[in-house]
């Protein structure tokens, strides 16, 4: 009876504010500093910011909280125990380990092989003085170790809060956009039901209520039915359920890219119903934020500048070479690329699996903890900036583009104040998937980037059909009509051969706990296990747990168990022929795991050491 008035209450709710005008987006526009260009006629939508959600009032907030706290308090080290802790890696599971090593009281010191921290998240500026990004970032209100870590920091005012939505752009009806609104004041589930139950553009009533039943064990049983569905993709989970076919079309694909840059006949089912979980669990769990600026100014730079206030260090440039063992396994010292020989009571990998792979000492090549990570990948992907000399009709917002190429989009002109500019756009674009590896259909990490930006253009001319205009340029912007008016002036590919793991089916027994067999060796990364998986929360809260094992361990407490290895794993380590490290060839972010725009120099070392990124599909082969 308590449920059914709930959503009575929010029906009623609905009803009344359902079909309410949205209100106007305003906010002070502000000069741009990009390229010299043409002035334009300004578009009249600008950017607003909403007030904070409230996403304290969690229980994984409140954990996450207490779990900071922790490091403060109970596992605090007093003079006898502090540590002197290598951290491999300034990716934000890195700059998170170190952060609360710090609180802790201990000393770590990150070595970054770049000379920009964030690791996927990282941005550099381009000759122009724009900045060029790893990827497109959104915050949730559903990460609560992030959100608690911005608390922390002091810095909640540099997310941008959006209004509480999804928008979609329409496949059958180009240059139409459709939304699931979210009702304020309505608790979760129920916003997320009205949500989808008052669109009316993308699944029918009898569809939306096929959708429900195969989702109700996910509420009752919780985490454990989420995760034993990991052996199953998203396209098997809905005919093992007798899903209709148009949701996988209308909504799982789209949800599908956005979350591990892959196509659901792909992606495991358990990343699907993990963010399902969260967001029909936590009212504001789905409501978005931007950062108001580049990533390593504006969230890097705290969490570096907190650990060194701390009495910690972070060293750029400092790529290494090798871990160096002693006879039993035991680590005796990092081997830099330098010659320098880093010496530490403890030390942490926040390194990308995929590298991680490549500096497994030969030692430790016969353990199966070690062999598990042969079952772990990086997913290819690619991320655009495309700049045009005017603005498009844009959204201030994410935006799912529901296309075979595209995954999510963003007019950073109109969402983010660093990037904001009245007079011209710039599409910030996520291309997946983008190859074999991800399910695709063509190879596109080994396209040029031309190639790249002319499908896009493409796309593009569906999305703004009466905006792009015809460019002989592009060829694929052939069919546009004389209304579209719209240039590129300018473009950067940026190619991530290896970024999060692919979340495939199967992957997550594979992942390895922060505990590892070797004596001070721990892990960070977001492929290793925690429930968050491939993400800015998963990577951060990584990050928390390896302090947490080092600062435990500090405190003369017994380590956290091992995570149980599969018994196949196992039966073949003993067997594993151990070679010397590959080690990593090559300098810049894609050797070490990062993203980056790919020059003559990039692809020949990308071809050298990771050729599975050239090989085509086989469609490409047979020519179709």
């Amino acid at each position: 009876m308590i449920i059914r008035n709930l959503v009575l209450s929010a029906v009623l709710a609905a009803t009344a504010t359902a079909f309410q005008p949205h209100t106007p987006l305003l906010s002070r526009p502000s000069a741009s500093r990009n390229i010299n260009r043409p002035t334009t006629k300004s578009s009249n939508l600008v950017m607003r910011d909403y007030p904070k959600p409230n996403v304290e009032d969690t229980d994984k907030y409140r954990f996450a909280t207490e779990m900071s706290n922790s490091f403060k308090t109970t596992l605090k080290a007093d003079a006898s125990q502090k540590k002197k802790v290598a951290v491999i890696g300034g990716g934000l599971a890195g700059l998170s380990c170190a952060k609360y090593l710090s609180d802790a009281g201990h000393e770590p010191t990150i070595y970054e092989a770049r000379d920009v921290l964030g690791g996927k998240v990282s941005a550099w500026q381009d000759e122009d003085g724009d900045w060029i990004e790893t990827g497109l970032h959104i915050f949730f209100g559903a990460y609560p170790n992030v959100m608690n870590m911005f608390d922390e920091l002091n810095i909640h005012d540099r997310l941008q809060w959006k209004i509480h939505q999804m928008i979609f752009a329409m496949q059958e009806l180009p240059g139409e956009f459709t939304t699931f609104d979210f009702i304020p004041g309505i608790p979760a589930p129920f916003n997320f039901g009205l949500a989808i139950l008052m669109n009316q553009k993308m699944l029918t009533f009898p569809e939306k209520i096929q959708t429900a039943p195969p989702l109700i064990p996910m509420l009752i049983e919780g985490q454990s039915f989420i995760d034993a569905q990991d052996e199953l993709s998203v396209t098997e989970f809905m005919r093992k359920y007798g899903m209709p076919e148009r949701i996988n079309e209308e909504v799982f694909i789209a949800m599908a890219k956005a979350l591990d840059f892959i196509d659901p006949d792909r992606l495991s089912m358990t990343v699907v119903l993990t963010a399902m979980n969260r967001f029909l669990n936590e009212s504001n769990g789905l409501q978005m934020a931007f950062l108001d600026g580049n990533q390593p100014d504006r969230l890097c730079k705290p969490m570096a500048d907190h650990v060194e206030k701390n009495g910690g260090k972070v060293v750029l440039n400092a790529p290494l070479k090798e871990i160096v063992t002693n006879d039993d396994g035991s680590i005796n010292h990092l081997l830099m690329r330098s010659g320098e020989k880093i010496v530490a009571d403890e030390y942490v990998s926040a390194m990308p699996v995929d590298i991680v792979k490549r500096m497994v000492p030969k030692k430790w090549q016969n353990m199966p903890y070690f062999r598990q990570l042969d079952e772990l990948e990086g997913i290819p992907v690619i991320n655009l900036h495309m700049w045009f000399d005017r603005k498009l009709k844009a959204v201030d917002h994410l935006c799912f583009s529901r296309s075979p190429l595209l995954s999510v989009y963003a007019d950073m002109s109109v969402t983010c104040k660093e990037y904001e500019d009245p007079d011209k756009a710039m599409l910030e674009l996520v291309f997946a998937p983008c190859s074999p590896l991800a399910g695709g259909n063509i190879n596109w990490i080994g396209k040029s980037d031309e190639e790249i930006i002319d499908a896009t253009m493409g796309e593009l001319a569906r999305l703004f059909p009466t905006e792009i205009a015809n460019d002989e340029k592009w060829p694929a912007t052939s069919k546009q009509g004389p209304n579209g008016q719209a240039k590129l002036l300018k473009y950067s590919v940026v190619k991530v051969p290896r970024s999060v793991y692919a979340a495939i089916p199967g992957r997550n027994k594979y992942r390895p706990s922060q505990t590892t067999p070797i004596p001070q060796f721990t892990l960070a990364g977001c492929y290793t296990s925690q429930k968050f998986l491939g993400s800015m929360e998963g990577a951060t809260l990584s990050g928390k747990l390896a302090a947490e094992v080092i600062a435990n361990r500090a405190k003369g407490n017994a380590d956290k168990p091992i995570k149980e290895i599969q018994q196949h794993v196992i039966d073949a380590a003993s067997s594993y022929e151990a070679k010397e490290p590959v080690g990593v060839k090559g300098d810049g972010a894609i050797a070490f795991g990062g993203g980056y725009t790919v020059g003559k120099k990039e692809e020949e070392l990308l071809r050298e050491s990771d050729p599975a990124q050239y090989e085509q599909s086989q469609k490409e082969l047979a020519g179709v």
